[in-house]
């Protein structure tokens, strides 16, 4: 059963305001890990950290999707301009034509604010503004439908209510892509009734029809999984950098996770030493400053001690978004610190390709598994300079015609490999040659 640090910072020195105690354990566990983003950072509200932050945090386009959003827009524009054009054209065939020119004339004006709005306060859209949006494109689906009414051919009178399906592309970039999904689910499901009640439903009107309700609902629908799937390769791309920084780590050292504590150790030790300089807590010290130090100092001998344990290759898999649901490490001897830097990217390579998109078989179970060791396994010597170190590899995830040439280079790295299959599982088994005294 794991137990929660207790936080140094949160509880203070003699003289500070108290806070109540929390009431259950999860509440604990936020406040502990507010506490710790707040204290660890310790940035002013005024400095540029602060202000990133923030804007990190609020709504909008990011992973560098309001590109898309752009084009998006541009596609918006289009779309518009032919619908206004194709309008104009049949202004003579509507019986009531200036109910479809007040749905034009409002799509207008609230593209020029949402665009004047983007332009002014950066690419995010809060929740009220998008309910806003879609109040609006309601409105001009509105009037274009009772405009279109006398005709009895939707299909081939409407034209503003087909732009708000368009409209929907830029703020798919913006929006969760739930929200964006139940606002085109709700557009089809009007033009599907609009076609049904203004339009016979015959051999003639049925194909104009369909290809009207696909041209609503099939480009924002595309927009969401082109934007899902571009943050998608966004964030792993980024995870794999963040994991590649470990290939040059020294062999025994604390991951990004331990660091953040340790500036949470040194802001409370920080804390504490100023209080006795300035007189706040005078010496000797008293029973709670003194709960506090032993605290800290228990504290970083634990991280002192699981830093003389953790390799580069367990903070690589554990902060790892993706390689941490998918990989699981088996190290007893800590001999993953001993390879090389080559000899790691070539792992890392490897395990990167095997995972592929991190989709298991069965959620929490791990695709692929890496065993280090033991040293000097299967009759390899070991010398006083260099030793052999078996590394075994499984992967249930993808099949063996499934991994491309990038995984068997990246073995290859590593050092001689032979590879089989059985169980329905790639056991690959190799041999690691490395120095008994690393460098790193």
């Amino acid at each position: 059963m794991s137990r929660l640090p207790e936080d140094t910072i949160n509880r203070g020195l003699p003289g500070e305001p108290q806070q109540p105690a929390p009431r259950t354990r999860r509440e604990a566990r936020e406040r502990y890990r507010g506490t710790e983003r707040r204290q660890a950072r310790g940035l002013p509200s005024t400095s540029t950290g602060a202000r990133s932050l923030r804007q990190a945090a609020k709504p909008g386009a990011s992973l560098g999707a309001g590109h898309l959003g752009l084009g998006a827009a541009v596609l918006t524009a289009v779309e518009a301009v032919a619908g206004i054009a194709l309008f104009l054209t049949r202004w003579n065939d509507y019986s009531m034509p200036w109910l479809p020119a007040a749905a034009w004339i409002l799509f207008a004006i609230a593209s020029v604010g949402v665009a004047l709005s983007v332009m002014t306060y950066g690419e995010r859209l809060t929740g009220v503004a998008f309910v806003l949006i879609c109040v609006v494109l309601a409105c001009v689906v509105t009037l274009d439908f009772i405009g279109v009414w006398p005709e009895h051919d939707l299909a081939h009178t409407a034209t503003a209510s087909v732009a708000a399906g368009f409209a929907l592309l830029p703020v798919a970039t913006l929006r969760p892509a739930r929200e964006v999904a139940t606002a085109i689910t709700v557009l089809g499901l009007a033009f599907v009734a609009m076609s049904i009640a203004s339009t016979p439903i015959t051999a003639d009107t049925i194909p104009g029809l369909f290809s009207m309700l696909a041209l609503v609902v099939v480009p924002p629908s595309v927009a969401i999984f082109v934007t899902h799937r571009f943050r998608q390769l966004v964030q792993r791309e980024l995870d794999r950098v963040l994991v590649q920084s470990n290939v040059t780590a020294p062999q025994f050292a604390v991951g990004m996770l331990a660091s953040d504590e340790l500036a949470r150790l040194d802001l409370a030790a920080e804390k504490l030493l100023d209080a006795v300089a300035n007189g706040t807590d005078p010496l000797p010290l008293s029973d709670a400053s003194s709960s506090v130090a032993a605290s800290l100092a228990t504290e970083l001998r634990l991280h002192l001690i699981e830093g003389r344990r953790e390799t580069w290759l367990y903070h690589a898999i554990t902060e790892s978004d993706h390689l941490g649901r998918a990989v699981s490490v088996a190290d007893p001897g800590s001999l993953a610190g001993h390879l090389t830097p080559a000899q790691r990217d070539g792992l890392l390579q490897a395990l990167w390709q095997m995972v592929g998109d991190g989709r298991g078989l069965q959620p929490g179970v791990p695709m692929v598994s890496v065993t280090l060791g033991p040293v000097g396994s299967d009759g390899h010597p070991v010398t006083d300079d260099t030793m052999d170190v078996p590394i075994v590899i499984e992967s249930r995830g993808i099949p063996r015609r499934r991994l491309g040439p990038a995984t068997w280079s990246g073995l290859a790295r590593i050092g001689p490999y032979t590879d089989t299959m059985r169980d329905g599982a790639v056991h690959v088994h190799a041999h690691c040659v490395v120095s008994r005294h690393p460098t790193m």
